[in-house]
């Protein structure tokens, strides 16, 4: 046995030069695979084998993309490169760039993924993976969610949803007196909010409830390590999602049978499933198949798609907007007159779509805070195939770019650093059209946001009902304000206020 023993360390150590020089070679052509896709671009001068610097990602986000916007600005051609467990990253900082990235997205050049993961996360079947016709197809068919007349519908469901959760927020600010952080509460809000805008009465309390706990994996899930094995954060992501999907789905299979039975619409997925239920009868009566994206559990990943987009986008701008009009007491002074202007707390009403069209300052504000500090920094895409950027760097096949609409934010707009609402609102300057190509907070090309309008709707009606019943301080301290991805980005401290009722009764319709 002892002999055994000793034979095996003896193979074990012969063995030793070779996986020595096994390792050093996977090295070596793993950086030299690095280099010839990076090219002349600033990056790394030598990257950890696989890993790359995910590591760093993980451990410090802000830091970690404001080093790669560093060397991208510093390298004066607007790009880096870095390397992310095994992918080729190329960071795109230069606004008409990131234009170009957004106009060309098509089998041939980009994809847009979403997130590095993505299709493992959020599964093939969904609105951002499609192209050309197929796509152009599901557009028109989302459309009728986003009509003003759907729009009008949601205003009254968002204004019940916020002023309950104000209600909590009074609550429990009373219980200790100390400074409220409200992103977490926000996040709530906006789930809640999102749930019942898009699935209305399909969704039980018991839907809602495991509802919030997958959705909460599912967020853990999009900050984590990308291990799909059983016990790690990144797999409960994606079994939660596929549950979030199935249950989404019934909720438009009981839709379909409300709007074939002739029913009004009540939220989004009605909007949406009038038509398609006309569709799907029409192909019937002549005998042929149903039209595509008409199946339950592909309308429920769609509507996933959109519960994604609104819910930590929306928490990110508006714990960005308490921060700005705490910080700009003449600007929050102009939103409250504004808003007493056309509607009072006391009228016992909900603010209608008509008067939220005449919010033109709120308006304006809602969008320089999406400009000032847009929500999804950076959206990845993946080139197909070898793409020429510019005329002396062609993207690799298989590379993931990052065009990032935050540094595009602080381009071509005059003094970009400050927050000034009325670059969007002076008839003189118009800056959302003069620097319409910087304004990437949305996206742009084929795949710009389409419930771009719902979104800044939802900031409009919660700035307007937060000002007119709360009085409100920032608990500021020192970094309060640096910027957290979770995954959007955050204030540091979470936005901790101090509130007060401001208004004789809170408001109930």
């Amino acid at each position: 046995m002892a002999a055994e023993s000793v034979s095996g360390f003896l193979d074990i150590r012969a063995a030793a030069p070779f996986l020595v020089a096994a390792v050093a070679f996977y090295f070596l052509v793993e950086q030299l695979s690095y280099h010839r896709k990076k090219g002349p671009l600033s990056g790394p001068a030598l990257v950890v084998p696989f890993l790359g610097s995910v590591a760093p990602m993980i451990r410090d986000p802000t830091g970690f993309w404001d080093t790669q916007a560093k060397r991208a600005k510093e390298s004066g051609v607007g790009l880096a490169a870095d390397y992310l467990v095994g992918r080729y990253i190329v960071f795109i900082r230069d606004s008409e760039l990131s234009q170009r990235v957004f106009a060309n997205v098509r089998p041939d050049a980009f994809h847009l993924i979403g997130h590095p993961f993505g299709k493992k996360l959020f599964g093939d079947h969904n609105l951002i993976y499609m192209f050309g016709e197929d796509h152009k197809d599901l557009r028109r068919r989302i459309a009728p969610n986003f009509t003003p007349r759907a729009l009008s519908t949601y205003t009254a469901i968002q204004q019940r949803v916020i002023l309950a959760h104000l209600r909590r927020w009074l609550d429990q600010q009373s219980d200790d007196g100390g400074a409220f952080p409200i992103r977490v509460p926000c996040r709530d809000m906006n789930l809640e909010t999102s749930q019942t805008v898009f699935a209305g009465p399909y969704l039980t309390k018991e839907a809602r409830r495991r509802f919030e706990h997958d959705y909460n994996l599912f967020n853990v899930g999009l900050m984590a390590m990308p291990v799909d094995l059983p016990g790690f954060a990144f797999r409960r992501a994606r079994q939660g999602v596929a549950r979030l999907v199935r249950t989404l789905g019934e909720c438009a299979r009981e839709s379909k049978a409300r709007m074939r039975a002739g029913g009004e619409p009540e939220c989004l997925v009605d909007y949406w499933m009038q038509d398609t239920v006309r569709e799907i009868d029409e192909a019937a009566a002549a005998g042929r198949p149903a039209p595509a994206h008409t199946d339950d559990e592909e309308i429920g990943g769609f509507l996933f798609d959109f519960l994604f987009a609104a819910q930590d986008a929306s928490t990110s701008s508006l714990c960005w907007a308490v921060s700005a009009l705490d910080s700009h007491p003449d600007v929050l002074a102009r939103v409250r007159d504004e808003v007493a202007a056309v509607w009072s707390p006391d009228s016992g009403e909900p603010i209608t779509a008509e008067q939220v069209l005449a919010l033109k300052y709120t308006q304006a504000v809602a969008r320089e805070v999406v400009r000032h500090r847009p929500p999804a920094t950076m959206v990845p895409h993946i080139a197909g195939e070898p793409f020429q950027l510019t005329e002396w760097y062609t993207v690799p096949k298989g590379a993931i770019v990052f065009p990032s609409v935050y540094e595009s934010s602080f381009q071509g707009f005059p003094d970009a650093d400050a927050f000034d609402p009325d670059r969007f609102f002076s008839e003189a300057r118009r800056e959302d059209v003069a620097f319409k190509r910087n304004f990437l907070a949305f996206g742009a090309g084929p795949h710009q946001c389409v419930g771009q309008r719902y979104a800044l709707n939802h900031l409009v009606l919660f700035m307007a009902l937060f000002v007119s019943v709360m009085d409100f301080r920032r608990d500021k301290t020192d970094g309060c304000d640096d910027i957290l991805y979770m995954p959007t980005i955050v204030p540091k401290d979470g936005c901790a206020v101090y509130l007060k009722q401001r208004c004789a009764k809170l408001p109930s319709f």
